[in-house]
Parts: structure tokens; C-alpha cells; sequence
């Protein structure tokens, strides 16, 4: 059973490959699935709403998800993260890339827990650094989006000084993901082998 109906997921799926040599890693194969496949597998265990945010829609219109394109141009997290808010159905959603192939739902469940009507973002933290692609946003935030990428504030961290956020330590999650693979981003051919190293691993 989905944790809340109130949520959804989103899977950002746009970016330019460029470190991947165009490859989309989307498709990339660890174990025997595509990263893709893989994130919707945790994001089924989580929730009734799926959405996929591309700009290649024709892609990915034979998984079980709703596909959706980016609304505005700018080339940001952000533009994707809007796209998805602002086409959900739900009053949260989490948030993923298509290239943490490691994320497991246990992770999800801890951020998930915490969503609160009046919070707007909730994100990891390892107190300097945040997890934007591994975080709960209110489509609230949607509005506050467009403002910021109309004028050209690309940066997800300037969305967080202007909105209710909720700050989870690493520590948290380390209880069901040792070593934190979840946040683990494949962007380069090293990493896509560092990622198929971390899956082979046993759990600590």
C-alpha cells in the first residue's frame, strides 16, 4: 500500500548526458534492469502518482508512469522539479533523478514520514551540503519556481531560503542505508562502475 495518497513521485529525466557521453542514463543497466526501471520499482512501493519529467517524451511512453514535458526552457533541476509539481495531482511529491539507481523505498519511507501541511521542502542534509534530488516538495513551491527561473535563478538551494524547509541529518537514513547509496548520482562511466561495485556489496 502506497505510504500517502497526498504524495507522489517524480523522476527528472532531462539533462544533457554530457559526462555519460550522451548516453541517457535513464537507460543505463545495473543488475540486469535500467536505472529507470529500478526507481520506479521504489517509487511503486511509496506511492499511487508516478510522473516522468522529460523533454523527450516519446522515450518513455511505454513505462507505468505519467509523462510529462518541462514547461519552461531554462536548463535547471528546477525547471523539472516545476514541470512535476505543477502537473501532479498530489500535494507533495518526492523527488528523483534518473541516475540514483540505488535508491531504496526504506529511504523514501524517512522522508515521506516527516511531510507536514505546512511544510514545503524536506531535504537530507549532512549540515552543509542538501540532497535536492532525494527530497519532498510541496506543490506549493510551484508558483515560487517559475518566479525564480523567469529570472534566471537556476540554483535549487535559492529555492530553499525562501520556503518552509524541514532538514533531515544523514545520520537519519544511515539506519536503513548504511552507506547511503541512495544519494548516489552515475554521471560519468567511473561512477556508473563504482554503482554496479555498491550493488554487489553486501549491506553493512
Amino acid at each position: 500500500m502506497p505510504l500517502r495518497t497526498s504524495c507522489a513521485g517524480i523522476i527528472l529525466s532531462g539533462g544533457l548526458n554530457t559526462r555519460m557521453g550522451g548516453r541517457n542514463k535513464a537507460f543505463l543497466v545495473l543488475e540486469g534492469r535500467c536505472f529507470l526501471d529500478r526507481i520506479i520499482a521504489s517509487l511503486e512501493a511509496c506511492f499511487q502518482e508516478i510522473l516522468i519529467v522529460t523533454r523527450e517524451p516519446e522515450l518513455y511512453v511505454d513505462r507505468p508512469a505519467k509523462v510529462v514535458a518541462d514547461i519552461l526552457e531554462a536548463r535547471s533541476p528546477l525547471t523539472g522539479i516545476h514541470a512535476g509539481l505543477a502537473r501532479m495531482e498530489s500535494d507533495f511529491a518526492f523527488v528523483t533523478s534518473c541516475d540514483t539507481p540505488l535508491l531504496t523505498k526504506e529511504v523514501i519511507e524517512v522522508l515521506v514520514r516527516e511531510i507536514r501541511p505546512n511544510t514545503d521542502v524536506i531535504t537530507p542534509t549532512d549540515g552543509t551540503f542538501y540532497q535536492p534530488m532525494c527530497a519532498v516538495y510541496s506543490r506549493r513551491c510551484a508558483p515560487l519556481i517559475e518566479k525564480m527561473l523567469r529570472r534566471r535563478e537556476l540554483k535549487v538551494d535559492r529555492l530553499y531560503a525562501q520556503v518552509q524547509l524541514k532538514t533531515i541529518p544523514y545520520e537519519r537514513f544511515r539506519a536503513v542505508d548504511p552507506a547511503l547509496q541512495s544519494f548516489f548520482n552515475v554521471n560519468t562511466p567511473e561512477d556508473l562502475g563504482t554503482a554496479r561495485r555498491m550493488s554487489a556489496r553486501p549491506p553493512s
